[in-house]
């Protein structure tokens, strides 16, 4: 098995369906920024993840592939340890471009960040 971003900043997903996927990543020292709380890059590494999983889960993986394309984020609390978990629920699913909606929360429900992601699909070179 290969290493991933996943691999390098703990992400694990919980769920995957057509309605949203839920992923979750520890705050430690892997995801910490250097004054001790979480790196707002692996909020949106998390955010992206969850939304290109969520791409991947509707398209025809042996014939197209699906990167990030644009993506926003809003840091609204700090959080400097326990879990994080990111909902991506989706805006648009068109052919060419999925938009997803992304919460990330902490275990009492607070709202960490919110992220707004556009994931382009293209069909694979042969």
């Amino acid at each position: 098995m290969s290493e991933t971003l996943l691999d390098a900043l703990g992400i694990r997903l919980e769920e995957i369906s057509d309605e949203k996927v839920v992923g979750t990543m520890e705050v430690n020292e892997k995801t910490k920024q250097p004054l001790g709380y979480l790196h707002g890059g692996a909020s949106v590494a998390l955010a992206e993840t969850v939304a290109s999983i969520g791409t991947a889960h509707f398209i025809d993986l042996e014939k197209q592939v699906c990167f990030g394309l644009e993506i926003n984020a809003n840091h609204l609390r700090s959080k400097r340890e326990g879990i994080v978990t990111a909902t991506a629920t989706p805006i648009h699913k068109g052919k060419t471009t999925m938009v997803w909606s992304i919460e990330v929360t902490d275990e009492t429900g607070n709202l960490i960040c919110i992220s707004r992601c556009t994931v382009a699909i293209k069909d694979r070179r042969k």
